[in-house]
Formats: structure tokens, C-alpha cells, sequence
């Protein structure tokens, strides 16, 4: 693993409070998630390269941005949102929002599906659960 280290640190932080080197939260995206990939991705190392491989075919900043939508503190819609990633990345996300101290909701979280082989993305089959989001969507600033 040790040679995933940098990338990882960069492409995949943790960005948790207080910050911690990631080792952790990887190890619990390993448990969570990696150990169902293990068959057609092989052991931790696989999973991750694939992870890494992945993420850098997700341009969702970009994508947002180009469907109109800005990490401004503006309100867009779930529809614009997903509209956005999907014609940016070609598959559609579930999107977990949080609520502010006003009740508001606010983009969160994204969540992309991946095919078997952890190859190629895809929509997401069924909700992975979270938090969802109601249609008037903070993208808060950052």
C-alpha cells in the first residue's frame, strides 16, 4: 500500500476534525466496502487502485460547473444537481444532503455506483440510505 500513500492523501482525504493521516477512514472504507470487491479486485491494494483509477474519471466539480451549479452558498434543485453529474460523468449519483442550523438543506454527499468488475460507473441501483435531500439545495462555499 505504501506506494498509494501520496496519491491517496491527495485524491482521497480524509477531512475529518480533527485531521488524522486517512489511515483509519481507509480502513474502514476497506471493511465497509472493499471487502465485497475483494473477488474481482483482489486484496486492499487492488481496491484502492481501482479507487484511485476511478476517482480520476469523476470530474464532479467540473461538471457541476459546466451544468450551472457552484459551491457559491446559492440553492439549486436535486434535479439540477443530478442533471449536472450525469451529463458530466454519464451516470446518475445519490445525493445525501445535511441540514443547517436553519433547517436548510445542503449538499453533503455524493454517492457513485461502480459495475462488478469496478471498471466503470453506473447508476446507482437502489438508495445507499443517508440523508436525503429536500428540492431546494444548498451548495454551500468553499
Amino acid at each position: 500500500m505504501s506506494d498509494l500513500l501520496g496519491s491517496m492523501r491527495s485524491e482521497w482525504p480524509t477531512l475529518a476534525c480533527p485531521s488524522n493521516d486517512g489511515i483509519r477512514f481507509w480502513a474502514h472504507e476497506w471493511e465497509k466496502h472493499g471487502t465485497c470487491a475483494a473477488a474481482a479486485l483482489g486484496a486492499e491494494h487492488g481496491y484502492f487502485e481501482a479507487a484511485l483509477r476511478l476517482r480520476s474519471r469523476l470530474p464532479v466539480l467540473a461538471a457541476l460547473r459546466d451544468g450551472g451549479v457552484s459551491p457559491d452558498g446559492g440553492y439549486y434543485t436535486l434535479s439540477q444537481i443530478k442533471g449536472a453529474i450525469q451529463r458530466g460523468v454519464g451516470a446518475e449519483p445519490f445525493v445525501e444532503c445535511n441540514r443547517d442550523e436553519s433547517g436548510n438543506s445542503q449538499l453533503y454527499q455524493l454517492y457513485f455506483c461502480v459495475d462488478a468488475a469496478g471498471e466503470r460507473f453506473v447508476d446507482c441501483p437502489v438508495s445507499p440510505g443517508g440523508r436525503p435531500c429536500g428540492n431546494r439545495i444548498e451548495f454551500p462555499a468553499f
